[in-house]
């Protein structure tokens, strides 16, 4: 028997049971991250402490531990949206020469892409305001401590097993997994007027676009899409859907610019996927951030090599 025995209550001679003191809470530990607890009011719903049903965040993955939530990607779905149609748009007007005109749409994009500055200025103006709404997100709403490393920016854990910690193999990964992509792309062509060909039409210009998919592009594309939306589809989806969500949607983001050519979209889609299986097995986005600047580097070289021969060594540019 017990002292609160229900059957011992005479135990004491009737004297009056001493009253039962509360039990101090007993603490737990968790692996979570500081911001993992949201203050309540969360803007977003509470996704943020909740990211599955009946699964909280401590149970989760170090790199799946996120505290934004579907709610978050909605308004970033909305924003991207008007960052689009504004960024560029601002960036022409600024280049726009006073007191010319234009007689149609198509003179006018042909000016503005004949322009190095219009690329440069319009990529770094899009990839700001794109990092702009995930540091007000992360910081300012949720109170993340640390801004790269929530969205997964960590150095290569030499304890993971599942994936090469030197980072030299990612490059090189990247590098060669470029040189197949371009030589299965030897057949697949863009439309004629599609973005990427008008581009290619301006020497100083594709050099330009060039530079902005090895300094810019990786950086935050792979913020984006294996830092930010990676993570949100795998805590809710699991890893192999969010995999192939994410590698689709990456591909599709490169769709405009290919004129929609499908056969290169697909391909552009395998690569994002390449990418994410990277970032799911490092448990990093440097992983497969640096896949991608081998990736766009090879490539970029490349081009610059066949502009060069196409401009000074009077070599035909192919395809024609």
């Amino acid at each position: 028997m017990t002292l609160f025995d229900e059957n011992n209550q005479n135990a004491n001679n009737g004297a009056p049971e001493p009253a039962e003191l509360p039990s101090a809470p007993v603490p737990v530990e968790s692996n979570a991250p500081a911001f993992a607890d949201s203050p309540i009011g969360d803007p977003f719903l509470y996704g943020a402490t909740h990211p599955q049903p009946n699964i909280p965040i401590s149970a989760l993955p170090l790199d799946l531990q996120i505290p934004w939530s579907w709610g978050n990607f909605t308004c970033f779905i909305f924003y991207i949206a008007v960052s689009i149609l504004v960024g560029p748009s601002l960036v022409a007007l600024f280049f726009l020469p006073h007191g010319k005109s234009f007689t149609n749409a198509t003179e006018f994009q042909q000016y503005i892409l004949s322009k190095p500055g219009f690329v440069v200025a319009s990529t770094v103006l899009q990839g700001a305001l794109l990092l702009l709404f995930l540091y007000v997100s992360l910081k300012v709403i949720y109170g993340a401590p640390v801004f790269w490393r929530s969205l997964g920016w960590r150095k290569l854990n030499p304890q993971n097993l599942k994936a090469p910690v030197k980072p030299w193999l990612y490059l090189a990964l990247g590098c060669g997994l470029s040189v197949l992509v371009m030589v299965g792309t030897i057949k697949l062509k863009p439309p004629e007027h599609a973005p990427i060909q008008d581009i290619l039409k301006y020497p100083g210009t594709a050099l330009a676009a060039m530079a902005m998919a090895v300094l810019v592009a990786p950086i935050v594309e792979e913020t984006v899409f294996r830092g930010y939306l990676y993570p949100l589809f795998a805590k809710s989806l699991g890893m192999i859907p969010s995999i192939v969500i994410t590698g689709t949607l990456f591909g599709l983001m490169h769709g405009y610019q290919l004129g929609w050519a499908w056969g290169l979209v697909a391909l552009l889609t395998g690569v994002g996927i390449i990418f994410t299986v990277a970032r799911a097995r490092s448990e990093t986005v440097f992983a497969s951030f640096l896949m991608h600047l081998g990736y766009n580097s090879t490539i970029a070289i490349i081009s610059t090599l066949g502009l060069i021969a196409t401009k000074y060594m009077k070599i035909p540019p192919p395809h024609h």
